[in-house]
């Protein structure tokens, strides 16, 4: 009869075992992966012959340095206060209806362009002239649209003249 098993013996695996296992598994990857690592080395070669993966590189190696300039200037008073206030500039645009805001630069556009063609005649506007348009439906709407404009404007610089 067989003896009783006593004892389990693990195998551990030797560090040659382990390189194989490793080098298997790389090897399974370069197959499964081959067209993406061919347009990664493309990729590494067009930045290495621009310059660019010498830049990055030398940047890395100098990296507490760069932070320091970086942080530095991020810290100068107009950066801070430019930064402030494209956060405020976005927490605006946020509000608006973005439908209303194409509307108005494309009106805008089109106003920048009848404005290039009458600078391009040289022709001279009297008070006659202003009378005459200001019964332009077109005139009339811009008008509006602008006296509208300038009292929201005072409607929101309200608080600030009242405090």
């Amino acid at each position: 009869m067989a003896e009783p098993i006593t004892a389990v013996r693990k195998h551990l695996p030797t560090e040659q075992e382990l390189q194989q296992e490793s080098l298997n598994l790389v090897i399974s990857n370069l197959a499964k992966h081959g067209d993406a690592l061919h347009e990664m080395i493309k990729l590494l070669q067009e930045l290495h012959e621009s310059g660019v993966l010498e830049t990055i590189n030398a940047l890395l190696a100098t990296k507490d340095q760069v932070a320091k300039i970086a942080v530095g200037q991020l810290l100068k008073p107009n950066i801070t206060k430019t930064m402030n206030n494209l956060m405020g500039a976005a927490e605006v645009l946020g509000e608006l209806d973005p439908e209303m805001m194409k509307k108005l630069f494309h009106s805008v556009a089109l106003g920048m362009e009848r404005a290039g063609e009458q600078l391009d005649t040289d022709k001279k506007v009297g008070v006659l002239d202003l009378l005459k348009v200001s019964r332009d439906p077109d005139i009339n709407r811009a008008v509006a649209f602008g006296l509208s404009f300038l009292k929201g404007v005072g409607e929101g610089l309200k608080p600030f003249v009242e405090s």
